[in-house]
């Protein structure tokens, strides 16, 4: 089965990075969507190529090569990498929940639902850039904690991680200390900020569901909850599997269903995140059919030169 995995395993890597890559590009060369709400969907791609590229490319060296070794300084810093993603991925989704709150997108124009008289004054462009900078610091700082507490961990046991990447979980099962304050760390840093930003998401679309309800044709009604529907989805699944993992018991804890979530948040999901921003958003498929016939037709355009 190692080289159908490897298949499986590359197939997705590769539609991942060139699905993200195409939409941070659609969004930087086309105009009109120089808006929030596909700013800071350009940085939900990045973030969903760098958690693939932090685990993917490592779990096919092992697949292909039979060599599954990888240092200790190597393990900390894929840990670091792949937990620098979820916390910024919470407050990323809540922000885009808050951009909703404030502006549905519509074909074409830019429709408020719940202020319209603001939104241009809270979410300008520099204030964009300035929340996506804090979401990222936020991740890193995050990740550089729990790196470093797991650094100081001794594993006198087996030095076996029964995982397809370094992970927080598997990790602490080796360790031949006492585990209490990175557990401590994962429960405290993990309920604040999960708990937190789902909480602020759930507000936003209660706001969002309620503004909607008030709009009087059904057409609108219809685009405004298309719009909302996907963001939505990848809210319910990154949150649902995240806190599967990371905010139960440990007592509860299973291998097999450890690997199935894990697999879950960290290969299928980024790979799906596109698709589901993608094909439900009219005006993003018109979007990336106008670059890719660019691209076509500027490289036909070159050959015949």
């Amino acid at each position: 089965m190692q080289l159908f995995y490897f298949c499986v395993f590359f197939v997705i890597y590769i539609l991942t990075v060139l699905a993200n890559l195409l939409i941070i590009t659609v969004v930087s060369l086309i105009a009109h969507l120089h808006i929030p709400m596909y700013f800071f969907l350009s940085n939900f791609a990045v973030l969903d190529t760098w958690c693939s590229t932090a685990v993917i490319p490592k779990t096919l060296s092992y697949l292909i090569t039979q060599n599954k070794v990888i240092s200790h300084s190597g393990c900390l810093t894929q840990l670091c990498f792949v937990h620098s993603v979820g916390p910024t991925e919470f407050f990323l989704l809540t922000v885009m929940a808050y951009d909703r709150y404030l502006a549905i997108c519509f074909p074409l124009q830019y429709v408020a639902i719940c202020n319209p008289m603001h939104y241009t004054t809270i979410m300008n462009k520099q204030k964009c850039v300035q929340l996506a900078t804090g979401l990222w610091l936020t991740g890193f700082l995050t990740s550089i904690i729990h790196t470093i507490f797991t650094a100081r961990l001794p594993y006198c046991k087996s030095h076996e991680i029964s995982h397809f990447f370094c992970d927080l979980p598997p990790m602490l099962k080796l360790a031949c200390s006492d585990t209490f304050l990175n557990k401590l760390l994962i429960l405290t840093a993990g309920g604040f900020l999960g708990l937190s930003s789902f909480f602020l998401t759930l507000v936003s679309y209660i706001q969002i569901i309620s503004a909607i309800l008030k709009i009087h044709t059904k057409v609108g009604r219809s685009r405004a909850f298309s719009t909302c529907a996907s963001h939505l989805i990848v809210v319910l699944i990154f949150f649902g599997s995240i806190s599967f993992m990371y905010m139960r018991p440990t007592s509860n804890y299973s291998l097999e269903q450890d690997q199935l979530v894990s697999l879950l948040y960290a290969v299928v999901t980024p790979a799906l995140n596109p698709i589901i921003y993608s094909l439900r958003n009219k005006e993003m498929k018109n979007a990336m059919k106008r670059t890719i016939n660019k691209i076509y037709y500027s490289k036909v355009y070159m050959a015949n030169m």
